[in-house]
């Protein structure tokens, strides 16, 4: 086996990455890492004009296609598109998500259902799709973005938990499935990152962040390149005897205080 020196041993030169949720926030980072690191990048997502800011900011081996992910029969036809434009899928990172901070008692069945769609049945629709190929070539990757509601209890996210919850069980059964393919399954859980969405969320509740700060060990938020890197590592040849791990990026705060 051939073995690789720095920095080509973290490079993703070939390497062709899907990154649903990819205009904006950690999907973006991701997005400009990777892109940064030498993949070809697609984003998908539902908004065009945040889809097309990302595409220009990147420029090239980077493209857009307009999708919603909870379109669950239209996902075959994504992947034959984008494989036709731009090559098979080598990368995909399941980031996509929606929030609902709700108390259990209030959260409706249709509610709880929206959540799942978009987290579990959207992440399989797409995995399932480009397997075959992974599966055939030998070699590919599949990242989650998990949550440190997947680790410990945190209150009024019980649809968002449960869902990032069965995303752990999930990702752990298709590695063991898959790794005899060679084809890698991982997560990384973020901690508190300094997001748009995270913003808008603290200048509505103000203490919020202050506890936040006061449970994180590092006394501070992440940065959402911190998650783009740590993507760039999972998908890298320095992580091929990694699969099935979920990476906390949290500054600490899954470890405790």
């Amino acid at each position: 086996m051939n073995t690789l020196t720095f920095p080509e041993v973290f490079s993703l030169r070939g390497e062709h990455a899907l990154i649903t949720g990819g205009g904006t926030g950690i999907g973006l980072a991701i997005a400009k890492a990777m892109h940064s690191a030498g993949a070809r990048v697609v984003l998908i997502g539902r908004r065009e004009a945040e889809l097309a800011a990302a595409v220009r900011g990147l420029g090239d081996r980077a493209s857009y296609v307009v999708h919603d992910i909870t379109r669950f029969d239209a996902a075959s036809a994504l992947i034959e598109h984008i494989t036709k434009e731009h090559g098979p899928i080598t990368c995909l990172v399941n980031n996509a998500g929606m929030h609902l901070k709700k108390p259990a008692i209030d959260t409706t069945p249709e509610e709880f259902s929206q959540v799942m769609n978009t987290h579990i049945f959207g992440a399989h629709a797409l995995s399932r799709v480009v397997l075959p190929g992974m599966i055939e070539r030998k070699q590919g990757n599949i990242i989650f973005i998990a949550s440190m509601a997947s680790l410990f209890g945190i209150p009024l996210v019980v649809a968002y938990a449960a869902a990032k919850s069965a995303m752990i069980g999930m990702i752990r059964t298709m590695a063991t499935e898959l790794s005899p393919h060679n084809v890698r399954v991982n997560a990384i859980a973020p901690g508190w990152i300094d997001t748009a969405i995270s913003r808008k969320a603290f200048a509505d509740d103000p203490n919020r962040k202050n506890k936040i700060i006061s449970r994180t060990p590092m006394a501070r938020l992440g940065e959402p390149e911190d998650i783009g890197w740590a993507a760039v590592y999972i998908a890298s040849p320095a992580a091929k005897f990694v699969t099935g791990s979920i990476l906390p990026v949290d500054g600490g705060v899954a470890m405790g205080f």
